[in-house]
């Protein structure tokens, strides 16, 4: 057991839930869960457990959660959840939460947590001005400027999203595995929506980062994230950093800001 107690954060989003353990600063464990709406809290709170007592972790050495979702329907039961198996109640991110940072965004409600999250943890580790790359269920692009104001974004289908579309409506076309092909020029079918799928989304991520350093500076740090960011990456020398776990950081960071107010 930690000598203090462990806080638990907790990012829902659309295909899963990320969640990570932190001792102090130091990021303990990490794992994914798929997200699923018909879950009720007990049948989560099994996995969470489970997922948990794998990485040496038991209930009573959590002292303190938070929690982020783009699912609504969800941040209710993970409430649950932390108060029935934890016993805590958990800091929910949304409009009065003290982040740090400014949003520029014409109505600030529309902008995912998820998004103000890697803005805040991006803010923490690199030198502003900052484009962030979200390469999970949707392509989100995210600007921070020099002042470290969040400035908006843009955001595209995720490349699994694209792909299975793709798959769905075209009649000759079978499923593929998303990786990068040794050519682009395919020689047959299966390395053909590779290639188009593969580096059809390299070229948009540099073309974007292109587009957004001409609006907010060529010198700015461009940070990747999310599922298949280490996948792209490898092909966009324009990416300075892979931050795997930016969003888990940005719940620490947000939780610290705000631990006078929860009671922790």
């Amino acid at each position: 057991m930690s000598a203090s107690p462990l806080l638990l954060v907790i990012d829902i989003g659309n295909t899963s839930v990320a969640m990570g353990v932190y001792d102090g600063d130091r990021l303990r464990a990490t794992f994914r869960i798929a997200t699923d709406q018909e879950n009720l809290p007990d049948e989560y709170a099994m996995l969470v457990l489970s997922l948990l007592r794998s990485h040496e972790v038991e209930p009573r050495d959590v002292g303190a959660a938070v929690v982020s979702s783009t699912v609504p329907p969800l941040i209710g039961t993970f409430q649950q959840v932390c108060r029935r198996y934890f016993d805590v109640e958990p800091l929910v991110i949304g409009i009065g939460v003290k982040t740090g940072v400014r949003v520029r965004y014409d109505n600030p409600r529309e902008v995912g947590p998820d998004r103000i999250l890697h803005a805040v943890a991006a803010l923490a580790r690199y030198h502003p001005p900052l484009v962030i790359i979200d390469v999970g269920t949707a392509l989100v692009f995210d600007a921070v400027s020099r002042e470290g104001d969040y400035l908006g974004g843009a955001i595209a289908p995720g490349i699994v999203i694209a792909s299975q579309a793709l798959f769905a409506r075209g009649a000759m076309l079978h499923r593929v595995s998303i990786e990068r092909p040794e050519h682009v020029i395919g020689r047959n079918t299966a390395h053909s929506l590779q290639a188009g799928i593969y580096y059809g989304y390299v070229e948009m991520v540099s073309g974007m980062v292109r587009r957004f350093k001409a609006e907010i500076g060529e010198d700015a740090t461009v940070i990747a994230t999310g599922g298949y960011a280490s996948l792209i990456a490898a092909d966009v020398d324009s990416i300075d950093a892979i931050d795997e776990h930016l969003n888990l950081e940005g719940l620490r960071l947000v939780w610290l800001a705000n631990r006078a107010a929860v009671g922790t």
